[in-house]
């Protein structure tokens, strides 16, 4: 029994489940659903398609370089069935199981706290430009002169459609 990968999205594929696909030359395309098939058939990059592991990898939201993943490239050598290397190759596969998540799950945790203090430099910079936008009232000048100094205050112009006759008008109708 052999657990295939799926070309597209690189998900495992279980016997009596998903699509071949056998091109002329011969080569075995492997999806788990008809999704991943569809889009191959598009000839859609999987590393362009936001859903797939393989932009997951490429966008560095996984774990590229790791010993584990090592243990997941397929063998073609056949072994000799042997009981005892048949129950040792399991417990390893549930050890290295084990130590891939915690390291996943360690991974996430960095990339998690990287982006917090991204958000947080960016919250800590934008209510620093808030604040240094004050609103200034008019002063009021020494004793002697009782005048208000007032300050310029912009208004925005009107749009040009506005001020233009039968501009923005459809199918440049003129009304009298």
């Amino acid at each position: 029994m052999r657990i295939e990968k799926c070309y597209f999205c690189s998900k495992s594929v279980y016997p009596g489940h998903g699509i071949g696909f056998v091109r002329n030359d011969a080569k075995l395309f492997r999806f788990c659903t008809s999704k991943c098939h569809k889009n191959f058939k598009m000839k859609r990059n999987p590393r362009k398609v936001r859903w797939t592991k393989a932009f997951r990898k490429a966008a560095g939201k996984e774990m590229t370089v790791d010993s584990t993943i090592e243990f997941e490239k397929r063998r073609n050598v056949p072994v000799r069935y042997d009981r005892e290397l048949v129950q040792t190759t399991v417990q390893a596969m549930k050890r290295v199981a084990e130590i891939k998540s915690r390291r996943e799950h360690a991974f996430w945790k960095n990339r998690m706290a990287a982006a917090r203090e991204k958000l947080v430099a960016h919250r800590k910079k934008k209510h620093t430009t808030k604040a240094s936008v004050k609103l200034v009232e008019p002063m009021q000048i020494e004793a002697e002169e009782t005048e208000l100094v007032r300050e310029k205050i912009k208004v925005p112009a009107k749009s040009r459609s506005a001020l233009v006759p039968g501009e923005g008008r459809s199918m440049g109708m003129e009304i009298d």
